[in-house]
C-alpha cells in the first residue's frame, strides 16, 4: 500500500485542481457581470457628460480647456473600463469582437462620443421591464440608436470638416442634413466630406443606413404579419362563437324533439288510450220525425 501513495497524492491533486477550477471559472464570469453592473450607469452618465462637453466645444467654442480636460478625464475612465472588462472576460477574443465600438471610442478621438450608444442598453432594459411587445422594444431600440448615431455623426463630421479646405459642410444644420440623408441611404451628393475622419464617419453611417433599412423592413413585415394574424384570429373567434351558438340551438332543438317524442309515445300507449274519456253516445232520431 505504501507504493501507491505517490499515485494517490497525484489523484488527490488532480481532484483538488478540478474542484477549484470550476469555482474560479464561475467567479471570473460573476466578476465581469458585477463589474458591468456596477459601471453601466456611471459610464452612461459620463457618456452624456462627454457628449455635452464635446457639443459645447464644437458648437459654442468657449471654455475649450475645461471641455478638453473633462473629455480627457472621461476618456481615461473609458480606457480603464475597457481594459478591466477585457481582463475579466472569459473568452477574450469573442468579447473583443463584440465590443469594437468601445475600442474605436478609446482609439479614435472622433469616435469617443459613440460611448453614448451605451444608452441604448438602458432603452432595452426599460423596454424589457415595462412589458413591451417585441416589436415595441425593437422600435425603441432602433429609433434611439439611430437618433443618437445621426447626432453624434453630424457633430463629429462638423468638427473635422468646418475648417477643411474645399469642404461644403461648414455649419451644423448642414452636417445634420448630411448625416440624415447618409443614414437613410438617400445620399443626394450635394454635401460630401473631404477629410479622412469625415469619410470614415460616412462609411460607418452608410453601413448603419443599410442595417436601418433592413430593420425597418423587418419591422414592417412583422407588423403586417401581426395584423393578418390578428384578423385571422378574430375571424376564427367569431366562427367559433357562431359554432358554439349553433351547437346550443341544436342541443335545445334536440331536447325539444325528444320531449315531443316522449309526449307522443305517451299518447299512443294503451293505458293512455283507456284513460281518455269517451264522448257520450247520441240517442237515435225517431223515424216519424
Amino acid at each position: 500500500m505504501v507504493g501507491f501513495s505517490p499515485f494517490r497524492r497525484l489523484v488527490a491533486r488532480l481532484r483538488c485542481r478540478r474542484v477549484t477550477w470550476v469555482p474560479e471559472h464561475y467567479h471570473r464570469i460573476m466578476r465581469l457581470k458585477q463589474w458591468q453592473k456596477c459601471t453601466d450607469w456611471p459610464l452612461m452618465i459620463l457618456s452624456i457628460v462627454f457628449l455635452v462637453a464635446f457639443s459645447w466645444q464644437v458648437l459654442v467654442g468657449t471654455h475649450l480647456k475645461l471641455c478638453e480636460g473633462l473629455m480627457n478625464a472621461i476618456w481615461i475612465v473609458f480606457i480603464v473600463d475597457y481594459v478591466m472588462s477585457l481582463a475579466l472576460a472569459e473568452h477574450k477574443w469573442q468579447w473583443f469582437m463584440h465590443n469594437l465600438i468601445s475600442l474605436l471610442s478609446i482609439v479614435l478621438p472622433m469616435f469617443r462620443p459613440l460611448r453614448l450608444l451605451r444608452l441604448v442598453k438602458v432603452l432595452h432594459v426599460l423596454g424589457r421591464t415595462s412589458g413591451m411587445a417585441v416589436r415595441g422594444k425593437l422600435t425603441v431600440y432602433t429609433i434611439g440608436s439611430v437618433s443618437m448615431l445621426i447626432y453624434v455623426s453630424a457633430l463629429a463630421v462638423y468638427a473635422v470638416e468646418r475648417g477643411a479646405e474645399g469642404s461644403s459642410i461648414t455649419d451644423f444644420p448642414t452636417a445634420l442634413w448630411w448625416a440624415f440623408v447618409t443614414a437613410t441611404t438617400v445620399g443626394y451628393g450635394d454635401h460630401t466630406p473631404v477629410t479622412v475622419y469625415g469619410k470614415l464617419v460616412a462609411v460607418g453611417l452608410m453601413f448603419t443606413g443599410i442595417a436601418l433599412i433592413g430593420m425597418i423592413t423587418a419591422m414592417l413585415a412583422s407588423w403586417i404579419v401581426d395584423q393578418v394574424n390578428a384578423e385571422a384570429e378574430e375571424r376564427e373567434e367569431e366562427a367559433q362563437s357562431e359554432t358554439d351558438r349553433l351547437r346550443r340551438d341544436i342541443r335545445e332543438l334536440t331536447d325539444a324533439v325528444a320531449a315531443l317524442r316522449e309526449e307522443i309515445r305517451g299518447l299512443r300507449s294503451p293505458d293512455a288510450s283507456s284513460s281518455v274519456p269517451k264522448p257520450p253516445s247520441t240517442p237515435p232520431i225517431p223515424s216519424g220525425l
